[in-house]
């Protein structure tokens, strides 16, 4: 067992997003030759479109929960979502809960990004008995993201039911850990003013923190060393 290290430090201003650092951090440790296999992340830093193109890019396995359907009816528990509609992308239709198929399928850009948007005629809408469950509009309109991301989602929701998922992703204890150990000594809150300082800040933390991690694994006994715990992690990517 070898003591789980910081290899990488990335700050950001704090209107970037999580997700929008996850493509930027693996470039960095790719650079460094250091780039995991595998990458345990929050599900901040994760969405369908970076698993397909990350294990392209740099052949790294995202492992993490995706974010829930944040829909109205999904977060109600108590509607039609996107998952209780019947997606064709063969035929490009996509039939609801009630058996009404979308009257269009129109490819388009939303945030820059390719999407879907599938459209229900009013005529069958209006009078859908269900149309409460549905929407508080005059007809249901859903996004939907390509064919290979929509596959890649529903992999990885099959994939996080499982037993052996939820096992590995246990791993991520011991990310948590090292956030936890930096957000005591300060991480969560910037001592400095400007960028460059705040992150020259991080960077001097983050090789305190290994410095205190070689020495307690250096003083440790050897069964001190068998022990599961935040030293002792070498698998474990970090997303900070």
């Amino acid at each position: 067992m070898f003591p789980n290290l910081i290899t990488h430090v990335a700050t950001t201003d704090a209107t970037v997003t999580d997700n929008q650092m996850t493509r930027a951090i693996h470039d960095d440790l790719t650079g460094k030759n250091l780039a995991p296999g595998r990458h345990y992340l929050d599900s901040g830093y994760l969405s369908a479109a970076l698993v397909v193109s990350e294990l392209a890019r740099h052949g790294i396995a995202l492992i993490c929960p995706l974010l829930a359907d944040t829909s109205a009816q999904a977060r109600a528990g108590n509607g039609y979502a996107r998952a209780d509609f019947t997606i064709d992308y063969d035929a490009t239709t996509v039939t609801c809960p009630q058996g009404k198929t979308a009257a269009t399928w129109t490819p388009c850009t939303q945030h820059g990004k390719d999407a879907i948007v599938a459209t229900f005629s009013a005529s069958d809408c209006g009078p859908c008995p269900s149309r409460g469950q549905c929407t508080s509009g005059r007809r249901r309109q859903l996004s939907l993201p390509p064919r290979d991301l929509a596959e890649a989602q529903a992999t990885a929701r099959t994939a996080e039911t499982t037993i052996g998922f939820q096992a590995d992703y246990a791993r991520r204890a011991g990310v948590e850990g090292t956030m936890h150990q930096a957000a005591s000594h300060g991480g969560r809150r910037a001592r400095y003013r400007g960028l460059p300082k705040t992150r020259l800040d991080h960077v001097y933390m983050a090789c305190a923190l290994n410095l205190l991690r070689l020495e307690a694994f250096w003083t440790a006994t050897p069964l001190d060393r068998q022990r599961t715990s935040h030293l002792a992690r070498p698998e474990l990517g970090l997303a900070a």
